[in-house]
Parts: C-alpha cells; structure tokens; sequence
C-alpha cells in the first residue's frame, strides 16, 4: 500500500468535509430562506459541478488558478504560492467540486423544518440569526451529517479534478484514486489491490454511516421530542 497516497487522500478529504460543513450552512440558508429573486440562479450555480465533467472543471480551475490569471495572481498573494500542483491548490479545487453534495443535504434539511417553529421562535422574540442559529440548524443536524458524509466520500473518489489540478505528485497530491489508475496502468499490475482496497473500504463505510444517519433519523421521526416511542 502507498502510504503518502492514503495520507494525502485522508487529509484532503477530512479537510473538504469538514470545511464544508461549515461553508454549507451560510450557503443553503441562502438558497432556502433568501427571498432574493436570483437565488434561483444561485442555487444553480452552486450546483453546475453535477453536470459538468470533472476533466473539464479541473482544466478550467487550472486555467484560473494560474499566476496569469487575475484571480490566480490575487490566490497567490493570499496563499504564499501558485496553487497549481500543490495541495492548497488540490484542496481549493476539492471544496469547489464537492460544494454542491454538502449543500443539498442540508437545504433538504431546512425545508423540512416545521414552518410553525419557525414562527414560534420570531413570536417569543428571536431574531432572523438567534432562529437560524437556535432553532433551523439544531434541526437539521440529519442533513448536515450527510452533506459532510457526501463531501468526504466524493472526495475520496475524485479523479478528474485531482488530476488536472494536482498533477499526481507523490507525497503532495498524489491521492488513492490516482495511485490506483497508475497500478492499472502498469505493465504488472503489481500493488493495485493496496489502491483500490482503502478506496472500497471508504465506500462502504460510507455507505454505511448514510445508511446509519437515514435510520437515525426515521427513528427520530417516528418518536416524540424525547426519541420515547409513539405508542
């Protein structure tokens, strides 16, 4: 097994699930609650990465993170460094292309909030941001463990926009999914089941804490506040 490729791959997908989880709460707020009439378009273009095709996002992400570029030179004096075939640069490109599977989930979730509660909190005397903050999110927590799930596990997956961006370095961007593209590649096939085993055992795992969270939640619904069941 090719530790540097595991190392990379846990760490860039920890760190896009976990941030965003954070991103994904300002972002769905946005879009479910904003009575803006381009929300529409917004939540569309939060969304493209569905439908477009990895190679050409990554190409496109390369062309504008690219010291040339106007945005790529302001990155560069953010970051330190051009982002190009660096891991800041992997995991920018990370947050883009998984945006949209940590957003949804926890946009579903805040649709499903009780309108009523929503209501009760403004009556007793909350603000737009206390209701958010007190009442929305602490009710949504089901679809926030999903979008984290989501982004971590396609994360994990990620070809295309890793390899365009990241340029399959080892030891900097080289993940698990380009790792086991290079072993097939290989004229002996040495070492490929080192790849493609942890990338099976994410998915399943993954698998496993959606089916997990559905069933925590399906349980939760079919109890009273207090997870005592209905009788």
């Amino acid at each position: 097994m090719n530790h540097s490729a595991l190392f990379v791959t846990v760490a860039l997908s920890l760190s896009t699930a976990t941030i965003l989880s954070i991103l994904s709460l300002p972002f769905a707020g946005w879009v479910v609650f904003s009575k803006n009439r381009w929300a529409v378009a917004g939540e569309s273009l939060l969304t493209m990465t569905l439908v477009l095709p990895p190679a050409v996002l990554g190409y496109f992400l390369l062309v504008i993170f690219s010291p040339d570029h106007w945005l790529g030179a302001f990155l560069t004096r953010i970051f330190g460094h051009s982002l190009p075939f660096t891991f800041s640069g992997l995991l920018l490109a990370s947050l883009i292309y998984s945006l949209p599977f940590a957003v949804q989930p926890v946009a579903l979730a805040f649709r499903q909030v009780p309108p009523g509660m929503i209501e009760m909190a403004r009556v007793l005397g909350a603000g737009s941001r206390t209701t958010f903050w007190r009442v929305i999110v602490p009710l949504s927590f089901q679809g926030l463990a999903t979008g984290w799930i989501l982004g971590f596990a396609h994360t994990v997956g990620e070809f295309g926009v890793v390899m365009m961006v990241g340029g399959n370095i080892p030891g900097e961007t080289r993940t698990l999914s380009l790792k086991a593209y290079d072993d097939l590649l290989s004229t002996s096939g040495s070492g490929v089941w080192g790849s493609i085993a942890p990338l099976l055992l994410f998915s399943f795992l993954s698998l496993l804490a959606l089916n997990l969270v559905r069933r925590a939640g399906t349980a939760g619904k079919n109890g009273d506040v207090r997870g005592v069941p209905v009788p």
